[in-house]
C-alpha cells in the first residue's frame, strides 16, 4: 500500500481522514492562495488543491508516496468569501449570508509520481436570518476568525444553517465520499487496520 501524506494544516481534515480509518502522515506546505485575475471560484479551489498536493509530493522522498491536498471556499453571488480579515469583515460576511443560500466548494486532489487527480464537490447551504447581536456574539467566540466564509458548520456556526444540499463533510473541508473514491483508485484502502 502506498504511503499517504496529507498536505494540510487543517485539524478538521485530519479528523475526517482519521474518521475513515486511513493511516497518513502530515505535511506542511506553503502556497500562494491569492486568486488569479478573472479566475472563477471553481477553478480557484481546484488549483489550490492541486498545488497543495503537488507541493507536498515534491517534499516527500518516497517514490511510492501519495499526497492528498484539499481546499474549501465559500461562494456568494459568484464571489469568493475567504477568511475574514477582522471583526468588521466577519460581520459583513455574516450579514451578506444571512437569510440566503450560498455555495461551498471543496476540491480534493491526490497525487503520486505519475498523476494528479482532482475532484470538485459543490454543496448549497441555506442560512436563516442572522441578527446583528448574533453576529457580534459569534465573532466574540473566536470561531469565525480563520474560517472560509467566516463560519464553521461543524461548530457554533451550525446554528445559522437551515438547510444543506450536498456533502456535509465537504462543507467541513474534506468530502469523504469523493476522497475515498480517489484513495481506492490509488490503491489506498479505507478502514485499514
Amino acid at each position: 500500500m502506498p504511503a499517504l501524506f496529507l498536505a494540510s494544516a487543517s485539524p478538521r481534515r485530519r479528523e475526517l481522514l482519521t474518521q475513515i480509518g486511513v493511516p497518513f502522515s502530515l505535511l506542511s506546505v506553503a502556497i500562494d492562495e491569492t486568486p488569479h485575475a478573472d479566475e472563477s471560484p471553481d477553478t480557484y479551489v481546484q488549483r489550490l488543491a492541486r498545488e497543495k498536493a503537488l507541493a507536498g509530493l515534491a517534499s516527500v522522498e518516497q517514490p511510492a508516496a501519495c499526497v492528498l491536498g484539499a481546499d474549501t471556499t465559500v461562494v456568494l453571488d459568484g464571489q469568493i468569501l475567504g477568511k475574514p480579515a477582522d471583526r468588521a469583515d466577519s460581520l459583513a460576511m455574516l450579514q451578506a449570508l444571512s437569510g440566503r443560500e450560498h455555495q461551498v466548494m471543496t476540491a480534493v486532489a491526490l497525487a503520486n509520481n505519475t498523476e494528479c487527480i482532482v475532484r470538485l464537490v459543490v454543496s448549497r447551504v441555506q442560512f436563516r436570518p442572522i441578527t446583528t447581536d448574533e453576529a457580534e456574539r459569534y465573532w466574540a467566540s473566536g470561531e469565525p476568525a480563520d474560517k472560509a466564509g467566516g463560519y464553521a458548520i461543524q461548530g457554533l456556526g451550525a446554528v445559522f444553517v437551515s438547510g444543506l444540499q450536498g456533502s456535509y463533510s465537504g462543507v467541513v473541508g474534506l468530502p469523504l465520499c469523493e476522497t475515498v473514491q480517489l484513495l481506492e483508485a490509488f490503491g489506498i484502502p479505507v478502514w485499514a487496520t
